[in-house]
């Protein structure tokens, strides 16, 4: 009995609340000491902060093995005591990375939760690591983005913080932190970007290499995107401002100091290329691993041709005369049936700021202009209208365009009454080019242009027809990406920078194997389409209207397509030509969009890069005929009208080609009583009352149903002429 009264009373004990909580935290005790023992059994000692394994150089080649940049040579660090960084450093690290770092431990909870608030509510990616974690992230621990390098980050952090005081850690961090390339530690990296060392910083230049370590290559001054490093030093320098370690009047003369870098002291080739190609790099296998991962990263760039295109650029841009002002060219030069980038030249002169030549403006956005109107061409013709579609090219206005009336007038400020599509494309006729547009909606042009590669037509509401003639902004990548669906027959192939990669083992991480032909790309267009394109483009006889027989389109000997375009009021000014095996696109212009002078036709400046550069492609070489597909038809056409004949008809005719099927006309011709302004002996304007008779004339009425007499005198008004071939 007394036996069985002690099991009952053992029984309540084992189950009361107070021996239930005794339990709860025994196994809690036993838990954090078996994940400790599992997450510390590999962590390094932070005592090991000041000594990281040596990182291994990322050489990137040319297609030939040509070494044209080291991404990374040695690990340049020099350490310094706190004392010998400017409070402004010490200030702008902490405003921008970690603004409570005296007030908190070694995580900071408002931190993480002001991250996570961020992040999921505002959709604005925000760090919430201290100081001390990234400390330990970048010096004892690797980059991967996994729960179990987290822990062990708080675990060393928080090691860290009982070890080393604020300042210690502070120093550390300034010390060992990568700003870029081989620069580790401020000392590094003001010597890198400035020339100077770390204790001369002014407030402008700590601020710029404050906001580095964030994204390091993304952010710096020598970057693809070097504008993205002004926008980071803004956003430091209104931290601080907030944070009240400066006043506003600080904040504003640093935001205007002019910074002066030091140029690049290790040797790189093709620096715009190579550098697009680190930023895809990165995209892909992340930072550190670029940085010092060891990578050895065959290009598709040819070097001969880079230099080819580079003296091209620079000696045509530095030929022209001063009053033209023109500061700036680039030019782009792939293998269209492969995609692959043979030659990137960005600008004139990459270490050049005077003209900002380290932007890029290969993938940089600019407008156009009438190169262009290819795209629309290619719409119209897969609706349908055929290369000899007569349009009406007279004074007209479109309403409702922007809210007001859109307009347009041609190059030459002349009218030339019936413009076929061949010499409208050709001669780069803004009228038709219009009125094409018109007809085949704003939508369908966009929609094709965007099939085709064109990746910032993002908006077909806020365009009107101003879009043919370049009102919209392109990256000359894109405008690559779609000529070499007209090279390739109709077929897309994307542009690759890149060979091949292989890691620091010689493990291939990634490898491009160019297709044997480009109908292993995507069918955008029907390949009849690319071919009249592509005809009209190499027909001389079809630009010389505006261009002459011997412009510089033309290469003697050789076909190849090409078109140029110049913008509005002379920003920007392109030749895009190519052959099945070659593609070259030029541009001159200044950085700073401010408008060229003088330039006399949409072929001067660009053209004559264009035609070095290609010239230089061909020489030796075969020419390469287009290949005519078995839907193409030729048909003779009446040479004024560009209709088909019908029986009994008279006119003068040319051959022209058709898509099988639709070989029809678009247009019309007719004999017709209609109303005659007595002036002028023409055509009465629409709503004109005073002054008009009654004449049975010869009228060609277009697809837009406008009306050209034929039979009539035609008087030329001269309006003030704009941009557009």
């Amino acid at each position: 009995m007394i036996l069985g009264m002690k099991k009952v009373h053992l029984l309540k004990k084992l189950t009361s609340r107070k021996w239930r909580k005794r339990e709860l935290f025994l196994l809690l005790i036993i838990v954090f000491i078996a994940g400790s023992v599992y997450f510390l059994k590999d962590l390094p000692l932070p005592t090991k902060l000041s000594s990281t394994s040596a990182p291994q150089s990322t050489l990137i080649y040319d297609r030939n093995g040509k070494l044209l940049y080291n991404i990374y040579d040695k690990k340049n660090q020099t350490f310094i005591p706190l004392s010998q960084v400017p409070k402004y450093m010490q200030e702008s690290t902490i405003a921008i990375e970690d603004k409570n770092f005296y007030e908190h431990g070694a995580i900071d909870i408002r931190g993480i939760i002001r991250a996570f608030i961020s992040t999921v509510f505002h959709q604005r990616l925000e760090g919430g690591s201290t100081l001390t974690q990234q400390l330990v992230k970048n010096s004892l621990l690797n980059q991967e983005q996994t729960i179990t390098r987290k822990i062990k980050e708080v675990i060393l952090a928080f090691a860290t913080e009982m070890i080393y005081s604020k300042n210690q850690i502070l120093n550390m961090y300034l010390n060992q932190t990568p700003y870029g390339g081989p620069a580790y530690g401020v000392e590094a990296a003001s010597e890198m970007y400035f020339g100077i060392h770390a204790k001369d910083l002014d407030l402008a230049q700590s601020a710029l290499l404050a906001g580095l370590p964030q994204s390091p290559t993304a952010y710096s001054p020598f970057g693809a995107h070097p504008e993205l490093a002004k926008q980071r030093q803004l956003e430091v320098l209104d931290a601080m401002y907030q944070q009240n370690y400066i006043t506003k009047s600080q904040e504003q003369a640093a935001e205007k100091e002019v910074l002066k870098y030091k140029r690049l002291a290790n040797q790189i080739l093709a620096p715009h290329f190579v550098l697009y190609v680190k930023d895809l790099l990165i995209s892909k296998y992340g930072e550190k691993e670029v940085e010092e991962g060891g990578l050895k990263v065959t290009t598709t760039l040819d070097l001969n041709i880079q230099n080819l295109a580079q003296d091209s650029v620079t000696k045509e841009v530095d030929a022209l005369p001063k009053y033209y002002h023109v500061t700036n060219g680039a030019a782009l030069v792939t293998d269209p049936a492969t995609g692959e980038i043979l030659a990137m030249v960005g600008s004139k002169d990459y270490f050049d700021t005077a003209i900002d030549g380290n932007v890029n403006v290969t993938t940089s956005l600019r407008q156009p202009g009438s190169s262009i109107k290819p795209i629309n061409y290619a719409v119209g013709l897969m609706n349908g209208y055929s290369a000899s579609t007569g349009f009406i090219d007279e004074p007209i206005c479109f309403p409702n365009q922007g809210g007001k009336d859109y307009c347009p007038v041609n190059y030459d400020g002349k009218w030339h009454g019936i413009v076929q599509m061949r010499y409208a494309l050709g001669n780069s006729v803004n009228i038709p080019a219009v009125k094409m547009l018109k007809l085949n909606g704003v939508d369908a042009m966009v929609a094709t242009a965007s099939a085709m590669g064109i990746t910032t037509f993002t908006h077909p509401n806020e365009y009107g027809l101003s879009l043919t003639l370049g009102g919209a902004e392109v990256k000359m990548t894109d405008m690559a990406t779609a000529y070499g669906i007209f090279a390739n027959e109709g077929y897309r192939i994307n542009l690759q920078p890149i060979l091949k990669v292989v890691d620091k083992n010689g493990r291939v991480l990634q490898k491009y194997d160019p297709p044997a032909s480009p109908i292993f790309g995507t069918k955008i267009l029907p390949e009849g389409v690319a071919f009249i394109i592509s005809d009209i483009l190499a027909d001389n006889n079809a630009r010389v209207m505006e261009f002459g027989d011997n412009s510089q389109l033309k290469i003697p000997g050789q076909v190849v397509s090409v078109k140029t375009g110049t913008t509005n009021d002379f920003r920007d000014n392109w030749t895009i030509g190519y052959t099945p095996s070659f593609l070259v696109a030029a541009w001159v212009g200044n950085n700073d969009n401010t408008p060229m002078g003088g330039l006399a036709s949409g072929i001067t400046g660009a053209a004559p890069i264009w035609n070095d550069i290609m010239s230089g492609l061909l020489k030796g070489n075969d020419p390469e005929p287009l290949t005519r597909p078995s839907d193409i038809v030729q048909k003779k056409v009446c040479s004024d009208t560009g209709l088909l004949p019908g029986a009994g008809d008279n006119c003068p005719t040319r051959l022209e080609y058709f898509i099988k099927g639709d070989e029809r006309n678009y247009g019309k011709v007719e004999t017709t009583n209609v109303w005659i302004d007595n002036a002028t002996q023409d055509l009465a304007k629409k709503g004109q009352t005073d002054n008009i008779g009654l004449k049975s004339e010869t009228v060609y009425t277009d697809p837009t149903g406008d009306e050209y007499c034929l039979s009539c005198p035609h008087p030329t008004p001269t309006p003030t002429p704009i941009p557009g071939h």
